[in-house]
This record gives structure tokens, sequence and C-alpha cells, in this order.
């Protein structure tokens, strides 16, 4: 590939690096320098003589860059909706089991942590995680400050990421 861009060079007189840019600029494709490849061997195949060989490639390889856009589209359009059809009937969406047995442990090893919390902490993390509520109502609720209810959320966070990573 080398000596073929070699000999470009010299017969265009312009880069290989500038024409793939000018042909990815013109394709929006990352395939530039594959597209522009396939027009100079197309190109000298046909031993096609120019005024402009450097623009006659660029647009070549431009011109391919819409021919392989146009058969991806077609090509999804038509296998697509099948595709769909075809993956749904075969894609098992149930955990496998090994994912399964490692998040039972992790819940078994969650419990044993919440059960290590202080009572009123205990209460009040299951209060906000489980129930949904918010700081202000439990504050209400328990005739304690919103404050003190996050620090009580803070104790218990603290203590179960600690709990859970030195598993």
């Amino acid at each position: 590939m080398g000596a073929k861009k070699g000999a470009f060079e010299t017969v265009l007189g312009t880069g290989w690096a500038r024409l793939r840019g000018q042909v990815a600029r013109m394709t929006r494709r990352e395939d530039a320098e594959d597209l522009l490849h396939e027009a100079w061997v197309g190109i000298a195949e046909r031993q096609v003589d120019a005024a402009n060989s450097a623009a006659l490639l660029a647009r070549s390889a431009a011109n391919r860059g819409i021919d392989a856009y146009r058969r991806e589209r077609r090509f999804a359009a038509t296998t697509g909706a099948d595709t769909m059809r075809v993956a749904e009937t075969i894609v098992d969406l149930h955990p496998l089991q090994d994912e399964m047995l490692i998040a039972r442990h992790r819940l078994e090893r969650l419990r044993l942590g919440v059960a290590q919390l202080s009572p009123r902490t205990r209460e009040i993390f299951l209060m906000h995680r489980l129930d949904g509520r918010k700081y202000r109502e439990i504050a209400q609720d328990l005739g304690i400050s919103q404050s003190a209810v996050e620090k009580h959320i803070a104790k218990a966070m603290g203590h179960l990421t600690d709990w859970m990573e030195h598993w």
C-alpha cells in the first residue's frame, strides 16, 4: 500500500492524507481511506485520464461512500424488522444463574449490614429507602429535626457502604 500511496502522490501532485480528509468530510464516513483506495484501484484499472486527477479521485470515492450508505440503509430497512423478531424469540431476558446467585448473596450481605444498625437509624433508613419517604416527613412522624434524619441516613449509608465494600 505504501508504494501505491507514493506513486499516487507523484502522479497527482497532492497528498493522500489531504484527499482522505476531503473524502471523509464529503461523506462523513469513517471508512474514507477504504473508499479512496477502492476509487484509486477502479480508476487505475480503467486507465482513466483526467485533467484534474485529484478531483476525479475524490468525487469517485465520495460516490462510493454514497452508494455504500444507500446499501446500508436498504439492508437495514429490509432486515431490521425481521432481525428484531428473530432476536425477540431467541433472547432470554432472564439473568444468568451465577448472576442470580451473586445477587442473592449480596442481598443477604446487605440484610446483615442493615441488622447491625442501631434500631433508630435502621428505622429511619428503611422509612426513607423502602417506603420512599422524604426527610421532612420522617422528621415530623418521629418528632425529630430534619437534620437528625439526615445524620441517621448518612450514618447508615456510611456503614452499609463500608460493609458491602469489605465483603
